[in-house]
């Protein structure tokens, strides 16, 4: 039986992410996923590909969902009122335009001295209603391209068994930052095959096959890069179409609703017939 094992929603777009036992998955994710970001003096979102140490920085949301925390190794926290309501502003992530609410001075402030540059936090409004693509499209906050990445745990135990065939250590799942990983499955890479789940009190869809950048070669605990795995191991098995290398699956959320660690995992929807059959 397929079960969820892991459950992490990353607030800030490229901070570390907050284990969860249970969540409310709402229609852009788990709640509070990419709701935030960092960004540099020209509005373009922050990322670990050139800021590595985001990895380390910690995020925490009031159960009220109106105070944040940051706190990052050899910093003081800092503590924010979460501002919904002051004028918005352009933002941009990957080169596409959006709106975000400034979260003031003293985030700025810290942010900006912990990554050594300019840096400002912003939220998505209110009347967010950015629309993603896909096989099944849905909506999402700052996240790369759709509401819920999903990866399971087969998959990353049969990537880590050719890592250690070539002389190399194991990775642990935070380098692909999922926000549900599914264990149960004994065969790699099935959620590439799944179309429609249902878990919870929820329902998602399948939208793409995740393509992986240099995020996945970071440290998620220090917060640095450490070498060219997984992705050098994973460009001899895991192509995709045009080079790109997969690993886990981009889902959009078709019903919202509560899920936590330990709920079964029906699939409604294979790719082809059902797995055995």
């Amino acid at each position: 039986m397929a079960t969820v094992v892991e459950l992490t929603c990353y607030p800030i777009k490229g901070c570390a992410g907050v284990s969860l036992s249970e969540a409310l998955l709402t229609q852009a994710g788990l709640e509070h996923d990419r709701s935030f970001m960092v960004m540099d003096e020209d509005g373009e979102c922050r990322t670990q590909r050139r800021d590595p140490r985001l990895a380390v920085i910690r995020p925490a949301i009031d159960p009220h969902g109106t105070r944040l925390t940051l706190s990052a190794p050899g910093e003081d926290e800092v503590a924010i009122d979460i501002d919904t309501t002051s004028a918005r502003r352009e933002v941009t992530v990957f080169d596409t335009p959006y709106l975000g609410i400034d979260q003031g001075e003293d985030a700025a402030t810290w942010l900006s001295r912990f990554l050594g540059a300019p840096s400002r936090l912003v939220r998505v409004p209110p009347e967010h209603d950015r629309v993603t693509d896909g096989w099944i499209p849905g909506t999402c906050g700052y996240a790369d391209s759709a509401a819920v990445h999903i990866v399971s745990r087969a998959s990353l135990d049969g990537l880590n068994a050719r890592i250690a065939e070539a002389g190399g250590a194991a990775l642990p799942m935070s380098r692909f930052r999922p926000g549900i990983v599914i264990g149960g499955w004994d065969e790699p890479h099935r959620e590439d095959r799944v179309r429609r789940i249902a878990v919870g009190g929820a329902e998602l869809g399948f939208a793409k096959h995740t393509a992986r950048c240099v995020v996945t070669t970071v440290d998620q605990s220090e917060g640095v890069k450490a070498g060219p795995e997984p992705l050098r191991t994973m460009a001899g098995y895991r192509r995709g179409p045009g080079g790109a290398t997969l690993f886990g699956c981009q889902f959009s959320v078709t019903r919202a609703g509560k899920l936590a660690v330990g709920d079964e995992v029906d699939v409604i929807e294979w790719d082809g017939p059902p797995p055995g059959e």
